[in-house]
């Protein structure tokens, strides 16, 4: 019979079921490990920029993840090289036991420091979102373009 075979001297069938459900077993965790690993690559990189009057207010730059999703950001890097501001404020706000908390926030000068901030430089899990704002002391600075540029790796 189809998967069945004798043993040489035994007169006993021998089915090879268990064997298969094995493989198959087998077959399913590797599966499930070669998604995790997928995952490493990252997703593509994200670039855009955000237009306000920075100085008006403390303005939106960009929301990064979603609502209970597991990601690592890996880079988050802002560009202030069309700013004047001797003040520039980036801030990052994400959920805290469901609320959101400022979580960083650092001052730069766009004529002193470098155009490009590496505001994240390394690997930091987010569940939520993560969002962006900047603040500028100078109105010549309203209706500039920021831009940014990320790295996410879902977890």
């Amino acid at each position: 019979m189809p998967g069945e075979f004798y043993i040489e001297n035994k007169a006993e069938r021998l089915s090879l079921k268990g064997i298969e459900d094995a493989v198959a077993a087998l077959e399913a965790k590797l599966d499930a490990v070669k998604i995790q690993t997928d995952k490493l690559a990252g997703q593509s990189p994200v670039e855009g920029s955000a237009n306000h009057d920075w100085q008006v207010a403390e303005t939106d730059v960009v929301s990064i993840g979603a609502v209970g999703i597991r990601n690592k950001i890996h880079d988050l890097t802002l560009s202030i090289h069309n700013l004047a501001g001797t003040q520039i404020a980036v801030r990052l706000y994400k959920a805290v036991d469901g609320i959101e908390r400022k979580v960083y926030e650092q001052v730069f000068d766009a004529s002193a420091d470098s155009s490009g901030l590496p505001v994240i430089n390394g690997s930091w899990a987010i569940h939520n979102i993560l969002r962006v704002t900047l603040q500028s002391n100078n109105a010549a600075d309203n209706g500039k373009n920021v831009d940014y540029d990320y790295m996410l790796e879902e977890m």
